[in-house]
């Protein structure tokens, strides 16, 4: 076991990957040169372990999950795998005796660009507790050389930078160039008959190299170390040496650099026909390459693909990787010559799926002519399979054309990715039980009633070890000298921690805890960005990506009363309030910028009058990611979850909070609901519409100016958006809240806006009686095991994949 490394042996693996990989005497290291070291020998302890849990498994011939997701936000890895292998003192020691600290060595790793909010977070919390939990598992994404974007604040706007990573991230990674394969695109497909069998023959098109990227994610005090396999695209086709002969050396670079552009960035702009053609060549590419990948590691252990349901499960987190379906089913008939009623069989028992979203908008489509053109044979397949489900469809709904139609995986010039996720997965699930219950009674209906059995609700959960334990850890030191470890894993034992909710000693411990993780986060945020906090303010805090339906606005228009409050008297009596905002908007989303933009400006006219400033702040960070989310969450007093009831499918940032101590602001909205169940609602301040109430009211009518005439004080700050702040005008937003681009206020931020005030000055009333807040936040941290990615991963694994655990005998 790794454990029984001593603080000699770190020492000495290090000074031999310095010497064997830079040439270099730990004298003449630099730092940068000394983290990959260090990061290369905990590399070789992970590659090591994985080698023999690797074998366990294919001596049981175990079932194994391959989890697909199209980002993983993964954060930094250093302190993450010295932490889940018990070495971090031996680590550390090492080091210092080399003349370095380990904290200064984290800080020279970036965060891996693989992600960009709640659906790459929730991939890799679950890979953490996988592996913690000795589940045999395979992540697959693309190895994306940029990223999302660096996100830059200039004069209030977002700026988009190349967000560089590899350079200090590719130390984690391992190339496989023994395990390339070949994903086709575009082109014609002729059908003939061969030996008996239906062949496929291609013409023209192109043909790219998948090259896979291995990072061992390691697991906490387990034997299983999982893979995170990334995949790049490199041109199969030479470099035109012709072309570079006759001087044409940039048409000779474009031609061989065209197909790696698919693994360039994450999630292209898909405002415009190439953007979208980019994102269904990353789709397709991720999918192909792994399922290629997935069959020949079956076929290398069993020989055959007549087990291959009862030894593989695939998952599709979000419907970005369906095409893994067809694709599947092409290897299956094309390669393998099965039957397609034998193929279709193997697939639906293989294929589970996660839905993440309610919102129209996101469930994803293609135009059936662009991807026919890209992805022949695939669109030929998912014909068939359409044609067959309408047939099955029929005899559910006999002469109901207008349903079918509805649920048709084709239709009226669109690919539909969540209707071929539904119908080729045997289990589709929600990820909290009010978004489940919205996707039965609404999104999928039809499907519902056709498939009852298929559907099912795994709420969400965050990985308690790294954003409880690794990120508090003064926190973690209270709970183990009150509870005792064993909530390490075993998150539910955190229930313990309610026996002391009348400790006048442990509420203490718990405010003085937050109070030392504030002035922490103030002293990081000092030296990043050179602005002060005053601890003694209430953090309240919003960490998401920007969107209207998250409603960061509703949060703006509430500091912008207490700004008017203040600046009408500087004298006025008022708790001192730290708003702060992290997200990232996407580049295309012009409304979700001009948000930023009032934020920005809201700050920057506060602090332009000191007398406003002593009571209120309002902080935007600059590239809001996990390492910036490890830091501040710990210092987090009250949470924002403030989104249009029936939006938001669960939210994990809520449960990250929760965990740390903070108290939650929210709407009857995603895992809100299941949060107050089980905190009770003293200990959580709701407020707004329900889910009903939101779908009675526009049934109705909505009518946003009667909120803005009826409501004084709301009047007021939305008049004052024209005059604006730090001499910018925000009347388009004044405008977008009373009569729109279409529909007015589209997500209720002035129907919700006097319960939203009237939970702040409740919270704040909570606030003042310091017994009663730390009371609330140790029920909260008490209530918060549920919400573990461990018991969200069993779940998965007893009811949708499967699985069973493979380690040892004790």
């Amino acid at each position: 076991m790794s454990k029984t490394l001593t603080e000699a042996q770190v020492r000495k693996n290090i000074e031999s990957k310095l010497s064997g990989q830079f040439g270099c005497t730990v004298k003449e290291a630099s730092r940068e040169q000394m983290y990959k070291a260090a990061a290369m020998t905990v590399k070789d302890i992970l590659t090591a372990k994985r080698a023999n849990y690797k074998n366990k498994v294919n001596e049981v011939g175990a079932k194994r999950v391959y989890y697909m997701c199209m980002e993983f936000l993964l954060g930094r890895s250093l302190k993450t795998n010295l932490s889940n292998l018990g070495l971090m003192e031996e680590y550390r020691a090492a080091l210092d005796s080399l003349g370095f600290s380990l904290e200064d060595l984290y800080e020279c790793e970036p965060d891996a660009g693989l992600g960009n909010g709640g659906l790459g977070r929730l991939a890799a919390c679950f890979m953490d507790s996988l592996s913690s939990l000795d589940y045999p598992a395979t992540g697959f994404s693309i190895c994306y050389e940029y990223g999302l974007f660096k996100q830059m604040i200039v004069d209030g706007m977002q700026i988009e930078l190349p967000d560089i990573w590899l350079p200090g991230g590719e130390v984690w990674l391992t190339p496989r160039t023994d395990r390339i394969f070949k994903v086709r695109m575009g082109g014609r497909v002729r059908e003939e008959w061969r030996e008996g069998h239906l062949g496929i023959r291609y013409e023209g098109g192109e043909v790219i190299e998948a090259v896979p990227y291995d990072m061992m994610i390691s697991g906490a005090d387990s034997e299983a170390v999982s893979l995170l396999r990334l995949w790049r695209a490199r041109d199969i086709q030479n470099f035109n040496m012709g072309l570079f002969t006759q001087g044409q050396y940039m048409r000779a670079l474009e031609e061989s650099t065209n197909a790696e552009i698919i693994s360039k960035v994450l999630y292209p702009s898909d405002n415009h026909t190439e953007g979208k053609l980019l994102r269904l060549s990353q789709q397709y590419f991720l999918v192909s390459a792994s399922v290629q990948s997935i069959v020949r590691d079956h076929m290398a252990v069993y020989g055959t693909l007549d087990n291959f349901a009862e030894k593989v499960a695939i998952h599709i987190n979000d419907t970005h990787p369906a095409l893994c379906i067809p694709e599947l089913m092409r290897l299956l008939i094309d390669e393998y010559f099965f039957p397609w009623e034998k193929a279709w069989e193997t697939v639906l028992h293989t294929v589970s799926y996660t839905n993440h979203t309610v919102m129209p908008e996101a469930l994803e489509t293609w135009n059936e002519d662009l991807f026919k053109l890209r992805l022949p044979r695939i669109y030929r397949i998912i014909k068939e399979i359409n044609e067959r489900f309408c047939r099955d469809a029929w005899q559910n709904f006999p002469g109901n054309w207008d349903r079918i139609a509805g649920m048709s995986v084709i239709g009226y010039g669109q690919v539909r990715m969540a209707n071929l996720s539904v119908v080729g997965s045997h289990s589709v699930n929600g990820v909290s039980r009010l978004h489940s219950d919205i996707l039965k009674s609404d999104t999928f209906k039809d499907f519902y009633r056709m498939y009852p059995d298929r559907f099912d609700n795994v709420t969400n959960g965050v990985a308690h070890r790294r954003w409880l334990c690794y990120s508090n850890p003064r926190l973690a030191a209270l709970l183990d000298e009150c509870i005792g470890p064993a909530y390490r894993k075993e998150p539910q034992r955190l229930a313990d921690f309610a026996k002391f909710a009348n400790d006048g000693g442990v509420l203490a411990s718990l405010r003085d805890i937050k109070h030392q993780n504030k002035i922490a986060f103030s002293h990081y945020l000092m030296k990043k960005t050179g602005k002060s906090l005053d601890t003694h303010s209430v953090f309240d805090v919003q960490i998401k990506r920007l969107h209207e339906y998250k409603r960061q606005l509703l949060n703006a228009l509430h500091i912008v009363g207490l700004y008017l409050d203040l600046k009408e008297n500087p004298d006025r009596e008022m708790q001192p309030q730290t708003f702060i905002f992290g997200a990232k908007a996407a580049p295309g989303y012009q409304m979700a910028k001009q948000i930023i933009k009032l934020l920005c400006y809201i700050s920057r006219d506060i602090d332009q009058n000191p007398r406003i400033r002593d009571k209120l702040q309002v902080v935007f960070l600059e590239d809001y990611n996990v390492s910036l989310a490890e830091a501040l969450i710990p210092a987090a007093e009250i949470s924002e979850q403030i989104s249009l009831a029936g939006k938001e499918a669960s939210g994990t940032g809520c449960m990250k909070l929760m965990m740390n101590g903070a108290i939650t602001v929210g709407t009857l909205d995603g895992a809100n609901v299941e949060m107050l169940e089980a905190v009770g609602k003293e200990n959580m301040f709701i407020f707004g519409l329900n889910s009903r109430e939101v779908d009675e009211l526009w049934t109705r009518g909505y009518h946003a100016a009667s909120y803005y005439s009826n409501n004084e004080r709301l009047g007021r700050i939305i008049n004052y958006l024209h005059v604006g702040f730090a001499g910018e005008s925000f009347s388009d937003i004044a405008m977008y809240l009373l009569s729109g681009y279409g529909i007015a206020d589209p997500y209720m931020c002035l129907a919700d806006f006097e319960s939203y005030r009237g939970a702040h000055a409740e919270m704040l009333a909570a606030y003042a009686d310091k017994p009663r807040w730390n009371r609330m936040s140790l029920l909260n941290i008490a209530s918060s095991g549920y919400f573990a990615a461990d018991r969200s991963v069993e779940e998965y694994a007893s009811r949708i994949w499967g699985l069973k655990k493979v380690k040892s005998e004790s």
